[in-house]
């Protein structure tokens, strides 16, 4: 059996080296995150090298995601960190202007005088920090602190409730898109996205730099979950981004959220990822706690495509015991059972229900497993939105392709040149299969494809014993 969950791993200065991506691998990572909002050029160059070598020599198909900072709110740069108590106030003001109490710091966002009122509560920091916004000008805030701490370098900045009109993409994240399309990056995430013209705007911008990679939509607010729908639809995959999506919605919706996106998802054919926090007690110790251990299991169980690690492989002290933590954790789940999503798909093609006729046929063959031949990777991943109980083994001819299989549930993708005759081509899958003990001789294969006729599409659906 091989693990249906895919993991996202995030580089950072615990794992910038060869070697430590090569131990993530080894351990089970799917894709890797470049996380834009630290990552230097640079790096991410050397990077991107590392993990298609490391790759290539171990028969993997990794995948590689650019991960957009996208219109966050930060505060400017300090000569050193501010220790506020409760009841001091600071200042956050326009960058051309001087700061008028001893506590003050820029903001990069300069609109957010204008949106902001006076009495909005402002979150510093992921919420490490409360503070009130008790006077609003034109060109600063003053605000008290409701919770004491400290205030560093470039803290983020949640608005909870407000809306903000930021645009949908920065200067920087046009600069880092220009990146990620040279590297050919295999998916690309937008943050803060809030509505399906900011997806539309990002795929637009990116195919004007000749890039082709999947996009994923970052779930961070409130004004999100209310174009849900129509976010989904635009987009490759969702991620539900709990970090920030936690702080500008009550905690105690953050759960009912997280499933009913999960669930649209499956209904309406699309693929998500459940990301922050997931082991955030191993960037210092060696284990998680035991809610965490829960939390992961639940993700799985609600039949989420990937679960991604942040600063647990990017900063933390045991990235790889992180990697094979969440390896134990959801190959147990799944053998535990699911809960089922896979029947919500709404189906709408003859493709779509001759691929589901497939899936049903596999999970009623005792041992059968499916095999797919795709040229665009379509084909095996809606197989995968259904949610099949069978193992997919996906062929491919080109290696891209096969990466942008690394986020979909169930999948294991193979290189293999397609032959003009499609038994030829079948007959080496098998071959492949039996030969590197993938599948055991005997066992039945559905094998579905729409690829079997020279010169024509044809949706076709054999049965065939390894």
């Amino acid at each position: 059996m091989f693990r249906k969950t895919s993991i996202i791993s995030t580089l950072g200065p615990a794992t910038f080296s060869y070697e430590a991506i090569a131990e993530l691998i080894d351990a089970g990572v799917n894709v890797f995150r470049m996380n834009m909002s630290h990552a230097q050029h640079d790096k991410c160059r050397e990077l991107v090298k590392f993990i298609r070598e490391i790759s290539d020599n171990r028969n993997k198909h990794v995948g590689i995601l650019f991960d957009l900072q996208g219109p966050s709110i930060r505060t400017g740069d300090l000569d050193e960190p501010f220790i506020l108590k409760v009841g001091d106030k600071f200042e956050i003001r326009r960058q051309s202007v001087p700061a008028t109490i001893p506590f003050s710091t820029t903001v990069n966002y300069e609109g957010m005088m204008d949106d902001v009122s006076a009495g909005a509560t402002l979150v510093v920091d992921n919420g490490i920090m409360l503070m009130r916004i008790e006077e609003k000008n034109a060109d600063n805030l003053i605000c008290e602190v409701l919770t004491a701490g400290e205030v560093g370098n470039r803290r983020h900045i949640n608005l909870p409730g407000t809306r903000l009109n930021l645009p949908a993409l920065t200067e920087k994240d046009h600069y880092d898109l220009k990146l990620a399309v040279e590297c050919e990056a295999d998916y690309i995430a937008g943050s803060f996205v809030r509505d399906a013209a900011h997806v539309n705007e990002l795929r637009s911008e990116m195919k004007k730099l000749g890039g082709n990679a999947q996009l994923v939509s970052k779930v961070e607010d409130q004004e999100a979950i209310k174009n849900i729908d129509d976010i989904i639809i635009a987009s490759d995959i969702i991620m539900i981004a709990r970090g920030d999506l936690g702080i500008e919605v009550h905690v105690e919706e953050l759960p009912i959220i997280q499933r009913h996106i999960t669930r649209r998802c499956h209904e309406l054919g699309r693929r998500v990822i459940v990301a922050t926090h997931m082991l955030e007690s191993m960037i210092v110790n060696p284990t998680p706690t035991r809610a965490e251990v829960t939390d992961v299991a639940n993700a799985v169980y609600e039949e989420a495509d990937a679960i991604m690690l942040s600063g647990e492989t990017a900063t933390g002290e045991y990235p790889v015991r992180c990697v094979e933590t969440l390896d134990r954790i959801a190959m147990r789940t799944e053998r535990s059972g699911a809960i089922g999503n896979g029947k919500l798909a709404v189906l709408t093609t003859d493709k779509q229900k001759v691929i589901l006729a497939a899936t049903k046929l596999a999970d009623s063959l005792e041992g059968a497993e499916l095999v797919v031949f795709t040229n665009a990777g379509r084909m095996p991943t809606q197989a995968a939105l259904l949610r099949p109980e069978a193992c997919i083994h996906a062929f491919a001819p080109e290696a891209a392709t096969c990466r942008k299989l690394s986020l979909a549930r169930g999948i294991e993708p193979y290189v293999l040149p397609f032959y003009e005759e499609p038994l030829d081509t079948i007959n080496h899958a098998i071959e492949f299969l039996t030969k590197n003990k993938i599948v055991k001789e005997g066992t039945p294969l559905v094998v579905l494809s729409d690829t079997l006729r020279k010169n024509k599409m044809i949706d076709s659906i054999l049965v065939i014993y390894a």
